[in-house]
């Protein structure tokens, strides 16, 4: 496969999960505000008809949401939760020493999990960096800013949801 800038890693539990709402979405959920946009049209007068404006505006983010999992699923790269080898992967939880400091984050794309963590695509300046590295491992990258950056890689643990 050739590896594109648009690719995502994603766990099989992540990919049937996102599939299931871009099925909702296509399906139910478009017909639903169809409906909703039909019934405030017949309120009448749509310049100052509020229930039509948010049912406009809900169907433009729902259409946001559609071609974004359309595009993630069509460039998604399934994997299987990777082994627990001490070897930086897609689909782990890193722990990295920076600055002193003890940072935590989930190496892959962000709709792999719905938690709070901090997640870095393997595409990012730290996720690039760490990617394929084991654990004891040092390395740095370019921060946005331009500063390099040097990170020492404590941990590499499977992400199991």
């Amino acid at each position: 496969m050739t590896e594109t800038t648009n690719q995502s890693y994603l766990t099989q539990a992540a990919f049937d999960r996102l599939r299931a709402e871009l099925d909702e979405l296509t399906g139910p959920g478009r017909t639903e505000i169809a409906k909703k946009i039909e019934a405030a049209r017949e309120e009448g007068d749509l310049k100052e008809n509020g229930g039509y404006h948010a049912a406009k505006e809900e169907q433009g983010k729902m259409e946001a949401r559609i071609r974004q999992l359309t595009q993630l699923l069509e460039n998604a790269v399934i994997g299987e939760t990777p082994k627990d080898d001490g070897v930086v992967e897609p689909g782990m939880i890193v722990t990295v020493d920076m600055f002193g400091d003890e940072e935590k984050f989930l190496l892959g794309s962000r709709e792999i999990t719905d938690s709070s963590m901090q997640v870095f695509s393997e595409k990012s300046p730290i996720g690039a960096a760490v990617n394929g590295h084991k654990v004891g491992d040092s390395v740095s990258y370019e921060a946005p800013n331009g500063k390099q950056i040097e990170v020492k890689i404590l941990a590499a643990k499977p992400y199991t949801g």
